[in-house]
């Protein structure tokens, strides 16, 4: 038997443990700045690139893309190598993914806080990254499935089906979801308007979690505990029922974000009922990995690496079940938009991902650098640490979620809301953002810990760049199934037929769901009133998306007798046709805004931006004084309402042409209506004097395009008074 030497290439799973740890710390600490601003809401006051609007989609890009994403880069290209006993490919494609994979997390370092958004969940960066994420992905699945076909092992290992999966159906949702018209370098329109842009956001948002924070971590579950226990998985009929059914039914699930909304009843229904079906392939996983640890316990209570994956595999499962009790219309009429949802995802952020990428870490760094870990007991406070962070962190946002849903949804005996105001709710849960805070805290110690330990296990070490080792070559054998193969384990020697075969499976549900609600109109119905937005008010839906107005305010009335009686009339899905992107929002820190238009004068919305304390007492809402200073760009307009007119909204010629002149007239108006308030006026004048000639007229501000924007939001259908 022929045997020959290749060498494993070690330095890119350095570069991606180092690119881990650095952003992991960045998106920590980004997300322990938000925390804070919920109880000091204007400690970054009058910077405009540090405002919770801004930073939050930084957090979540900069925890799941640049710690989560690197993370998995960094196990897949370990375990892949001595799995298919290959070094990788091309050393070209794998420098590329991690070179090109920074750049992407550096621009959108940038331009998240700079406000190039485009407010879709998980994928708010625009046009031009989305390019550049689908290329650099496209050049990691080529190196993995060419590794595969050069590999020296016949069957492919589970963590490998994982894989391959993450590949296919992470580039087939990014590149529907990022469907977009550009307008500039940086600002595009989706091609999907409303209801249908919330059901594919939702399809990629939900499935984003699915096929990028769940099946490559089960692919690493499967090489990584196996490795660190010393024990062979638990069963592998098991993994097989695990892989196909997850993959089948993940992709179903998406709808169950949209309960209760003007989605069509028959998605909601479907997205519910394999969410269902979605606990026994998850729990499945959960058991293989757990029971892959029988005879082992005794080494779980000294290993510190064993410690996290326990605690990993457990966060799983129990993300995995609150996932689909939360699709039960009863559970989410009481979640949704609480902090329940936060807390949902940060059990599996902070342990599933967090605390396997650290026993990842931890296992990895020693063997890579031919050393023993630094500090066993610093990895022993860095789990103990992280474990009371995850407590502290999310059993409070469990308790603000009942807290909010409970008085959202009280009545008196005569029928009015127990609790009228919105603020009350927020007064009542500031106890459980502190102790959010401090758990985040915490956590972020424990991470701390973790870049010392390993500083110091890496300095004591020694770096093997390209690491020796020897298989034999693959024999060539039957392209059929040969005596007492079964049909799995022939589809494990065939990596494109296998990959060919997951790409069905996971397009089955995405086609079912997303075809008949984009084809088929009647699903939905237009409503006559319904128009376009004005230039201005375009202008404004553009600078409450830039802000990330979306990330504390629904404009979503769910057909709910206590939320009719609060905001009006519940929301049809004719009024969002001319919605691009959707803005429904995903959990209520502020009040839903979706029938605000005219429930308060322009003076209001005016004092509300400057300072939200001064009209809403208690409130947490931060200040947006630069929208009143800052002049409105109105270069784009025209070029915006052209892009529009591609997308179906019916904007005429002579509308686009005369769009300066819209703006002007009904900004004038709005200026004319804030001086009719004598503090205003006097303010004003103070103001233009102190200007000279860099003074901007009122009606040219960002602060008037945004009130006119506030002004029409659920007034082109007949509603009843807000209240």
């Amino acid at each position: 038997m022929e045997v020959q030497q290749f060498y494993y290439d070690n330095k890119i799973v350095k570069k991606f443990i180092y690119a881990t740890i650095l952003w992991g710390v960045v998106g920590m600490t980004v997300g322990l700045m938000i925390a804070f601003m919920f109880l000091f809401p204007n400690y970054t006051s009058g910077i405009s690139w540090l405002s919770f609007g801004r930073l939050r989609p930084l957090h979540t890009n900069a925890v799941i893309f640049a710690f989560v994403g690197n993370a998995i880069f960094a196990g897949v290209y370990y375990s892949t190598q001595r799995l298919l006993k290959a070094r990788m490919w091309s050393d070209f494609l794998s420098n590329l993914n991690f070179w090109g994979w920074q750049l992407i997390i550096v621009g959108a370092a940038i331009t998240l806080p700079l406000g190039y958004t485009t407010t879709k969940e998980y994928a708010e960066l625009e046009w031009p990254f989305d390019i550049a994420i689908a290329l650099i992905w496209v050049a990691f699945g080529a190196n993995l499935i060419g590794t595969m076909i050069k590999r020296r092992q016949r069957h492919l290992y589970v963590a490998i089906w994982f894989y391959i999966a993450t590949f296919v159906t992470v580039a087939v949702l990014h590149i529907f979801n990022s469907l977009e018209l550009p307008v500039s370098a940086l600002k595009s329109y989706s091609v999907y308007a409303g209801v249908q842009d919330a059901l594919v956001q939702w399809w990629y948002g939900h499935n984003a979690v699915a096929f990028f924070l769940t099946t490559p971590f089960l692919g690493l579950m499967y090489y990584f505990v196996p490795k660190a226990a010393n024990r062979p998985v638990y069963s592998y009929r098991l993994s097989i029922v695990h892989f196909w059914s997850l993959i089948f039914i993940y992709i179903w699930a998406g709808p169950h974000h949209l309960l209760y909304t003007a989605l069509p009843e028959w998605a909601q229904n479907l997205g519910t009922a394999f969410s269902i079906a979605l606990l026994m392939p998850s729990w499945g996983g959960m058991i293989n990995g757990l029971l892959t640890l029988r005879g082992a316990w005794d080494k779980v209570r000294t290993d510190p690496v064993l410690k996290f994956m326990v605690v990993a595999i457990t966060g799983y499962g129990m993300a995995t079940f609150e996932g689909p009790m939360l699709s039960l219309k009863n559970v989410n009429a009481i979640a949704h938009f609480t902090d329940w949802i936060i807390a949902h995802v940060h059990v599996g952020a902070l342990a599933w991902n967090g605390f396997l990428t650290f026993g990842m870490i931890y296992w990895l760094v020693p063997r890579l650098f031919k050393t023993k870990l630094y500090s066993t007991a610093l990895a022993n406070a860095h789990f103990w640490i992280g474990t009371l962070g995850i407590i502290l962190y999310t059993l409070p946002m469990y308790v603000a979620g009942f807290v909010q849903a409970s008085m959202w949804k009280q009545f008196n005996p005569d029928g009015t809301l127990t609790y009228g105001n919105f603020l009350e709710t927020v007064s009542e849960i500031i106890p459980m953002y502190w102790m959010r805070a401090i758990g985040g805290t915490l956590y972020i110690t424990g991470m701390l810990i973790l870049v010392y330990n390993i500083i110091i296990t890496i300095r004591q070490g020694s770096a093997v760049e390209d690491e020796l080792a020897e298989a034999p070559a693959l024999k060539k054998v039957s392209k059929h199934r040969t005596g007492g193969e079964t049909w799995h384990t022939w589809l494990e020697r065939k990596p494109v037929r296998l990959t060919i075969y997951a790409t069905i499976v996971i397009l089955i549900g995405g086609m079912v769901q997303i075809i008949p609600t984009i084809m088929v109109k009647s699903n939905i119905p237009t409503i006559s009133s319904v128009k376009p937005y004005t230039p201005l008010e375009l202008e404004g839906r553009d600078i409450y998306i830039r802000e990330g107005c979306v990330g504390c305010h629904s404009q979503m009335v769910r057909p709910f007798r206590s939320e009719v009686e609060r905001y009006g009339e519940y929301s049809k899905a004719g009024e969002y046709v001319y919605d691009h992107p959707f803005l429904w929002g995903s959990k209520r820190t502020g009040p839903d805004l979706h029938r605000v238009g005219g429930k308060y004068s322009d003076n209001w919305h005016l004092n509300h931006m400057y300072n939200p304390q001064s009209t809403s007492s208690g409130s947490i809402m931060p200040r947006y004084q630069w929208i009143i200073k800052n002049e409105l760009d109105k270069s784009d307009t025209e070029a915006k309402m052209r892009v529009m007119v591609k997308l179906g909204v019916p904007y005429s010629d002579e509308e686009i042409e005369n769009a300066q002149q819209s703006m002007l007239e009904q900004g004038t108006k709005i200026e004319k209506n804030l001086y009719a308030d004598p503090d205003f006026a006097e303010n004003y004048e103070a103001d233009k004097k102190a200007g000279g000639e860099d003074f901007v007229e009122m009606r040219n501000r960002e602060i008037v395009a945004l009130i006119a924007y506030l002004q029409r939001l659920g007034t082109d259908i007949k509603v009843k008074d807000n209240k």
